[in-house]
């Protein structure tokens, strides 16, 4: 008899998502005339880049010849494209990496779910609340992260993103594993300064714990205070993980690339107290079960970095902040409470009257049209409020900005 992976039966019937897809569906078969606005799903509207798409054709057409055809690629990754991340991701901050400590994914969805593989099913786990679906999902999948209780998993310790605490958590008050980060943050916009990430990094190297970082938004960043990776802090090769995407920094959702960077010097244990680096699991890993990212994807990433992908890729980013920017500051002319929009493309908004989230998405969506996304969707404590995304066309968030404000 097969038996069934049981862990997976804990987890919630649908992803956040897929429950967000279905009730604005639903909306729509009942209000055929209804013009629609999404704020909510992060997806991108902006076309891709010149240069990402000349390098697309290029790719392609050397695909059709006989002396230029790929198969098979390697699992970690073309060293074109690892040593143009090295060239213009790290090297400019002064972070030297091996090109061997570089991996090509496509995307970092894949590789955030997939790098808990590396760790014993026990490991405790801290996760920042509110939260990154995945980062959870992936753990319960395992059996990591226990049982539900009133939102809540038993074996995860929440580190509570507030408006009191500014949405930085708090150092844990006592030993965990493993500590996901992400910044600038996801959902709630806000990002971290040097002086707090470096407390990070203390309490990881101090209790033994590994720390995985998901950067896939820095390139939002708008201030050269805050760091874009956290290799930026001295010690952190021995104890972090990172994680990059093109998806929304250059529009990749639909054509999948991004990177993950595991460091030789980061290490954990066995249990005869034995230090394994991880950087030669992550490389079996992959090569077991990755065919590697497609040899187009690459291609196309590597023209980001050329001067014309930069300059194009920068006014996309522009084109998105200056929805964002536009978004904060009407939202608070009509008196809500919003937070971020000023690194990051998501803005995180405070529910009036303390209204509970999923009821508030359903009264903007029948009142204004427009759709959001819960908050309590990314944990316990996201309830309260909403996330709105700065993704969509220019001309349709001046419109929803208009619906909102009518509506309220």
């Amino acid at each position: 008899m097969a038996l069934i992976n049981e862990h997976f039966l804990k987890l919630p019937n649908n992803y956040l998502f897929a429950d967000i897809a279905k009730k604005v569906n639903t909306f729509k078969t009942t209000h055929p005339r209804a013009d629609v606005i999404s704020l909510g799903i992060g997806d991108v509207t902006q076309p891709l880049c010149p240069a990402v798409v000349e390098a697309l054709h290029s790719a392609a057409d050397e695909m059709a010849t006989k002396d230029g055809f790929h198969g098979y690629g390697p699992e970690q990754g073309y060293d074109f494209l690892r040593k143009a991340i090295l060239a213009n991701d790290f090297l400019p901050r002064g972070i030297h990496l091996g090109l061997d400590e570089i991996f090509i994914n496509d995307g970092a969805k894949s590789d955030t779910g997939n790098i808990q593989e590396l760790v014993r099913w026990d490991n405790t786990i801290a996760v920042g609340d509110p939260i990154y679906p995945v980062y959870i999902d992936s753990n319960v999948m395992i059996g990591r992260a226990g049982i539900l209780e009133q939102g809540r998993w038993s074996n995860v310790y929440y580190m509570p993103c507030t408006r009191e605490n500014g949405f930085i958590p708090q150092i844990p008050d006592r030993r965990v594993d493993i500590i996901y980060l992400c910044y600038p943050n996801n959902p709630t916009g806000t990002v971290i300064r040097k002086e707090e990430l470096k407390k990070w990094v203390s309490y990881a190297l101090r209790n033994d714990a590994l720390i995985f970082y998901d950067a896939a938004y820095e390139a939002y960043i708008q201030s050269d205070e805050i760091p874009h990776s956290i290799y930026e802090i001295r010690g952190a090769r021995k104890c972090a993980i990172e994680f990059h995407s093109y998806s929304k920094t250059a529009g990749f959702t639909g054509v999948r690339c991004g990177y993950t960077i595991v460091p030789k010097d980061v290490t954990a244990s066995t249990l005869t107290g034995e230090r394994i680096a991880l950087n030669p699991l992550w490389n079996r890993r992959q090569s077991t079960k990755f065919n590697g990212t497609s040899y187009l994807s690459q291609r196309a990433a590597e023209a980001i970095y050329s001067p014309d992908g930069k300059a194009q890729v920068r006014a996309t980013i522009d084109y998105y902040m200056r929805n964002a920017r536009e978004m904060k500051e009407s939202l608070t002319k009509m008196g809500l409470e919003v937070y971020g929009g000023e690194h990051a493309p998501y803005l995180w908004v405070r529910t009036p009257n303390n209204t509970p989230s999923w009821k508030f998405f359903e009264q903007m969506l029948y009142g204004a049209q427009v759709v959001c996304t819960p908050g309590v969707g990314f944990g316990p404590s996201g309830e309260g409020y909403v996330r709105l995304t700065a993704f969509a066309d220019h001309d349709a968030t001046l419109q929803a900005l208009e619906k909102i404000k009518n509506w309220l």
